[in-house]
């Protein structure tokens, strides 16, 4: 996995030709899931995640963070994301008596 401002070798798959993409709307968010291929008709996924703000001027902008995912990490990462979420529903969303939602958490950039 490379983040987005990875600038080594992979440069020609960061620009790889569009192959199918599922947008998923979520609240304020949009996440991208976009399959992609290199020249070489090697296949990766990128995950992006978008979100609409206002910028000082007043006008829109999108804040948009993205993950490169390659075919050598699909299963290690599916795992972990799918324990993670498995430990997630079963450790932290018990049923504590309120009908409380999750909220936006905003992180700073590093």
């Amino acid at each position: 996995m490379y983040s987005e401002d990875y600038d080594g070798a992979n440069a020609q798959e960061r620009s790889g030709e569009d192959i199918y993409s599922k947008p998923v709307r979520a609240g304020k968010r949009t996440y991208f899931f976009d399959v992609k291929a290199t020249k070489g008709n090697d296949y990766y996924l990128t995950i992006t995640e978008s979100k609409r703000k206002v910028d000082n001027n007043g006008h829109f902008a999108y804040d948009k963070h993205k993950i490169f995912l390659y075919k050598e990490d699909f299963e290690k990462f599916t795992e972990g994301l799918e324990e993670v979420i498995k430990y997630i529903k079963s450790n932290c969303l018990k049923d504590n008596g309120s009908d409380e939602q999750f909220t936006d958490v905003e992180f700073e950039e590093l």
